[in-house]
């Protein structure tokens, strides 16, 4: 009987712990003040309407000496790549929690110190996937449709189609070269358009491979069968000219090459001599070698983008320019109203988990 009572109050017990962790999990402790560095007005109105309730402070700048001075008491900030949170601003910062930055990558951020003081780092692991992958197939029907040039003949009240002949894509088979999440997307569009697939992968996933339909190739075989090639690769020193005057040698005549990943990927020399033989059919590029390192995409976008690294600028006397079958865009594949929304929504709800003790694009 004993035995009975106290198995009964311990079941009691563990159900009102039990309720009240629940409780804490779900009670909302916001943040007294948070502030956002480098956000201009319209994504301002959106984060405001997101964190709204709370005392949210917004800079259309880098974090400064004198912007600190307005913040103190902050707990958690939004930044960009421009501002440099290391030990100084951390310094300035004692109540400090979480550092957001608005952007995939965080080398401008001090982890490690943030670590040593218990402020967490978080960021935005991704955006822009499926962006990214519409615009590759943005690029490639214009070319195989000739859309720019239609465009130029019409603006100039020429409706004359000859010489606008272009080609299906259904049947054609594309090669992707790099299949990480936006290489993924590539691969379902194409699905779509009843093309064959060809993909290189460094760390190749044959289930996902059966699952979207596409074949696992070297590249020399990719090079060797593909009528479009679409390149989606980090530059690294092993990415570096992976398409170069060697690969003129592979392809199939004609081959149509597409590029929104990084512009060192291809050898421009290459390029521009496969073009004149007639080697390549044409080419779509969102990126040229020649820019300046971009980090982030959305970079191109900021007022501190330096005027040097302005695509209009290294455009200007670019002889690709001049070729009837390529079409350049000025690193613009990752712009879509969504996808700079996404960046802002992942930090919002990165910031709303936070406050509710959950920890997610955890860095640290």
């Amino acid at each position: 009987m004993l035995k009975r009572k106290l198995q009964k109050r311990l079941q009691k017990n563990l159900r009102r712990k039990k309720q009240q962790k629940k409780l804490r999990e779900n009670k909302k402790v916001f943040f007294v003040k948070i502030a956002f560095f480098e956000t201009d007005k319209k994504e301002q109105a959106y984060i405001a309407e997101k964190l709204k309730s709370r005392s949210v402070q917004f800079f259309p700048g880098e974090i400064t000496p004198s912007s600190l001075k307005k913040i103190q008491g902050v707990e958690a900030i939004g930044v960009f790549i421009y501002s440099k949170v290391n030990k100084k601003v951390l310094d300035a910062l004692p109540k400090l929690k979480l550092v957001a930055t608005m952007s995939t990558g965080f080398d401008h951020i001090d982890v490690a110190e943030c670590k040593k003081r218990n402020i967490i780092v978080c960021n935005v692991p991704s955006y822009g996937e499926n962006t990214v992958a519409e615009h590759t197939f943005a690029l490639l029907l214009a070319i195989s449709r000739k859309i720019h040039l239609s465009y130029e003949r019409t603006q100039k009240a020429d409706f004359s189609a000859v010489g606008l002949e272009g080609f299906d894509l259904k049947g054609k088979t594309i090669g992707v070269v790099g299949c990480g999440h936006i290489g993924e997307h590539v691969v379902r569009i194409a699905r779509g358009f009843e093309m064959n697939v060809l993909v290189h992968e460094k760390h190749p996933d044959k289930k996902q491979a059966k699952k979207l339909g596409y074949k696992i190739s070297s590249l020399d075989n990719i090079y060797k069968n593909s009528d479009i090639l679409t390149f989606h690769l980090p530059l690294l020193p092993s990415t570096k000219h992976i398409f170069n005057k060697d690969s003129l040698k592979k392809i199939k005549k004609g081959c149509v090459i597409i590029n929104t990943s990084r512009g060192e990927i291809i050898d421009t020399e290459a390029l521009i001599y496969g073009l004149s033989k007639g080697i390549i059919g044409g080419a779509g590029l969102d990126v040229l070698e020649g820019e300046c390192y971009i980090k982030e995409e959305k970079q191109v976008l900021h007022k501190n983008f330096p005027k040097e690294c302005d695509l209009q600028t290294i455009l200007r006397n670019h002889v690709l320019l001049k070729q009837p079958n390529v079409l350049i865009t000025p690193h613009n594949a990752f712009n879509s109203h969504e996808a700079l929304n996404r960046i802002s929504d992942t930090t919002v709800k990165t910031i709303l988990f936070f406050e509710k003790g959950k920890k997610i694009n955890k860095i640290n």
